[in-house]
């Protein structure tokens, strides 16, 4: 298994973790892990977007002019796609963007996330994120006091207000409760900072 240090929130070192490699040794699925971050900013979209067709659009109730005999082509509607404000032809409707993913491979590109982190030396455990101060001056010095620069999500065991409250005007810090986690957030972050009761909640649960 692999050994990494356990620190407190002043850097200092306190123990050593030994990874569960069945969470933080996987063989990284690219196409799963592509699959997973698809699927959640597919279901960001709403899907609303919506134009009327020839049947939706008012007006256009009886032929333009009579069949025959005008020289024209026949028409049935002013309100075909072809005339001006008519109906729109093979327009957008409202559509749900999202698509179904397995439960194997939700765990799959969890543990590939996880395993992409440990392996680019971006995975920080503390003893705990208890913070007394809910200033965000304070959360800046932590985070150069860690050296930890770019966005950085936090996971927490606990409701961790203080840490959400003093942060939440950074906007490279992201704030996540232990059964919030999901891949997109792990793979957009340069740093992902766990404490040690909520990795080993997620080691129990992806194992």
């Amino acid at each position: 298994m692999a050994k990494l240090d356990i620190i407190n929130l002043k850097g200092e070192k306190v123990k050593d973790l030994k990874l569960n490699e069945e969470v933080f040794n996987v063989e990284v699925n690219e196409v799963v892990l592509k699959k997973a971050i698809d699927l959640q900013l597919a279901s960001l979209r709403q899907g609303t977007s919506k134009t009327k067709t020839r049947a939706e659009v008012s007006g256009g109730g009886r032929k333009p002019y009579k069949q025959k005999g005008t020289g024209n082509a026949r028409q049935g509607s002013i309100r075909a796609p072809h005339y001006r404000g008519g109906g729109v032809a093979f327009g957008v409707t409202p559509r749900s963007y999202t698509f179904k993913m397995n439960k194997k491979e939700r765990v799959l590109a969890l543990r590939s996330a996880l395993t992409l982190k440990a392996n680019e030396k971006a995975l920080v455990v503390v003893d705990n994120l208890e913070v007394e101060s809910m200033k965000t001056k304070d959360i800046k010095a932590m985070l150069d006091t860690l050296k930890l620069n770019g966005k950085v999500l936090f996971v927490c065991s606990n409701d961790a207000e203080k840490l959400y409250m003093a942060s939440r005007n950074l906007p490279k810090v992201l704030v996540l409760l232990e059964e919030e986690i999901n891949v997109y957030d792990i793979v957009n972050a340069d740093y992902v900072v766990v404490d040690e009761k909520a990795l080993n909640d997620i080691e129990e649960v992806l194992k």
